[in-house]
């Protein structure tokens, strides 16, 4: 679990981090460098969920060696699929991470929401219902490890 106190919000605890796969964790299908080892040491402290449409078809060999749980959604409303996948696991305990406009409704519906923009942008609808916006998956991901850093964000 990993602990986060944002003054005037509350205390989130959260237990459970929900990952876009394409454009958030990879570009163009590809794994990220170095975010293999991050999800992994992360992995110790919250569950790890990787959603995808799985666009390129190959999420679950670039995540082999991961501890996580792999979802592969239909493409018909992927957005709404995310968002109860958030309701699902109790959104107070969930940190969702994404950029695209398919990931907007599980980034508002998350405790936290935080968006990143990468080689493959992110969606205005992304931006505008996360609570952080993060240069890259690293910086975002980095942010788990030194909680400090949202409560500094986030706070009043």
């Amino acid at each position: 679990m990993i602990n986060i106190d944002i003054p005037e919000q509350g205390k989130i605890k959260a237990e459970h981090l929900v990952l876009d796969y394409n454009g958030t964790l990879a570009i163009d299908g590809k794994l990220i460098p170095n975010v293999k080892d991050i999800l992994n040491h992360l992995s110790k402290k919250i569950k790890i969920h990787i959603l995808t449409a799985d666009t390129f078809g190959s999420s679950r060999e670039e995540i082999t060696g991961i501890n996580c749980s792999l979802n592969i959604l239909s493409y018909a409303s992927q957005d709404t699929q995310k968002k109860q996948y958030v309701t699902d696991l109790g959104k107070d305990s969930v940190i969702a991470i994404g950029n695209g406009k398919n990931d907007a409704l599980m980034l508002k519906e998350a405790a936290i929401g935080i968006v990143v923009i990468q080689e493959e942008g992110a969606s205005i609808k992304a931006i505008q219902n996360t609570d952080i916006l993060c240069k890259s998956i690293i910086d975002a991901l980095n942010l788990l490890e030194k909680g400090k850093r949202i409560t500094a964000t986030l706070r009043n």
